[in-house]
């Protein structure tokens, strides 16, 4: 397989891995702009304002970093600069999967800290953390590292 091929795959499955990336941070981006304007939405207590505005940010920064490699690939394609549009795109999906877990961690605190008292309000939201950690970033590094020690 030659370079272009190469990259022509990796354009692919990239695109293809936002493609399933973008509706989660969209949905989630949508329910957190529409939250402040509903009912019982001024009941919540400081901390709480504090974890849904952390979870927002968070969110917004995941949809920029997720939506940033088609705004590459529109302003860099044309121009021969597909290693580049590549590159660029792969560590901003990263970084977009990376604001995309903290902020569903930090809505789940939020939401839990509404619902429950005590332990709770941050155990469940931890094990979903670790959770999150092990199979979006962990188990896929630590694959890399034990496919290399074998070879």
């Amino acid at each position: 397989m030659d370079e272009r091929e190469k990259q022509d795959r990796q354009l692919i499955e990239l695109l293809n891995e936002l493609r399933i990336a973008l509706p989660g941070v969209q949905f989630l981006f949508a329910f957190l702009l529409t939250a402040p304007f509903a009912q019982g939405f001024s009941r919540i207590n400081g901390i709480e304002k504090a974890l849904f505005y952390a979870a927002l940010l968070c969110t917004t920064l995941s949809t920029i970093c997720l939506i940033a490699p088609s705004a590459t690939h529109r302003l860099r394609f044309h121009k021969g600069d597909r290693e580049y549009v590549i590159e660029t795109a792969h560590k901003y999906t990263i970084a977009g999967l990376a604001f995309l877990a903290v902020a569903i961690v930090l809505a789940l605190v939020m939401i839990t800290d509404v619902l429950y008292e005590g332990a709770a309000i941050y155990a469940f939201p931890a094990a979903i953390a670790v959770l999150l950690v092990a199979v979006w970033f962990a188990r896929p590094l630590l694959r890399g590292r034990s496919e290399n020690a074998r070879r």
